[in-house]
């Protein structure tokens, strides 16, 4: 091409906003990093404080998707006056922000004595079985609730090693750094693609297979109600515990307040079911309403930032 070549105006803000976002990308893996090494070096106390600092930066200054935070909290609870949904508002905010300070820390913890420090797990009595006799696959279904990295980790540690279901982030820096903290103590990931037959050969040799199933379906398949309004339904794992024959438990992350979780853990009824359609929905919209009640009873825990009802 000549020196007077010309180039199209699409092609040049093309190639201008594709190194924009190679750029944005690489200044968050360097903030993520650079916050990394400042929260390894506070002690709990002061990392809540900074969490809280934080959270209230996001909501008051950033106003890190604020009009969408504010909106699904108004259209799931009309009865809730402006200043309730502010405080539940402050209250996403800031788990948010504890969340992430706590998947910073996540290479300090080191075995099962680090991660019982911090975790507490109650599981009702059939998780209690699986439990004590060690073997045996099943499938977790949960939701970007309470601290869900810091559940993982836990649960890998502290139960059996886990295999997760994870959608591959857009910017593939943080992706990989995000990986290599699921997996740094035993837990592995699987991305969608490859999910059903490395999940099913996961349940079938006995092992443990997760999935947050609290998020919009990209592939729009099956449809239903989440907390009163039409959205998307994800059927993953109802798919993979009715196929493998396994149980389905649900184990939810909460704080304690005080800088220390509790992960409680309860079967999803199967009973009845059979590997078909019907079945594979029926169990979907009984996990759904789990997780939307425990959304209900404690809103400032989920992830609310997740434009859950785009595909609505």
């Amino acid at each position: 091409m000549g020196l007077n070549a010309k180039v199209s105006p699409k092609r040049f803000w093309k190639k201008i906003r594709r190194k924009s976002k190679a750029a944005s990308g690489r200044l968050m893996y360097v903030i993520l990093t650079l916050l990394g090494v400042i929260v390894r070096k506070l002690d709990r106390r002061q990392a809540r404080r900074f969490a809280v600092l934080i959270g209230d930066f996001m909501h008051r200054v950033l106003g890190i998707r604020r009009d969408l935070v504010y909106r699904n909290l108004s259209l799931t609870f009309p009865d809730k006056s402006p200043d309730e949904i502010r405080r539940i508002a402050r209250g996403v905010y800031r788990n948010v922000a504890s969340a992430l300070l706590e998947v910073l820390n996540l290479p300090l913890i080191r075995s099962r004595e680090d991660a019982a420090a911090l975790v507490d797990i109650e599981g009702d009595t059939a998780f209690e079985e699986w439990r004590r006799a060690g073997k045996g696959g099943a499938v977790l279904i949960s939701a970007h609730y309470g601290n869900w990295e810091l559940m993982a980790m836990a649960f890998g540690l502290m139960i059996r090693p886990i295999t997760i279901i994870v959608k591959r982030l857009r910017n593939r820096m943080v992706d990989q750094k995000m990986n290599g903290f699921r997996t740094m103590q035993g837990n592995r990931i699987v991305y969608p693609r490859q999910s059903v037959r490395a999940g099913l050969r996961l349940l079938q040799n006995g092992g443990t297979l997760a999935i947050l199933g609290d998020q919009s379906d990209p592939d729009e398949a099956n449809f239903g109600e989440f907390l009163g309004r039409r959205a998307t339904i994800l059927h993953g794992a109802a798919f993979f515990a009715l196929r493998a024959k396994v149980p389905l438990f649900m184990p939810i992350c909460t704080s304690n307040g005080d800088g220390r979780y509790t992960i409680t853990v309860s079967q999803i009824d199967t009973s009845g079911l059979t590997f078909n359609k019907a079945d594979i929905a029926t169990l979907a919209a009984r996990y759904t309403s789990a997780i939307e009640a425990q959304i209900l009873r404690r809103p400032e825990e989920w992830f609310w930032l997740h434009d859950r009802w785009k595909r609505s």
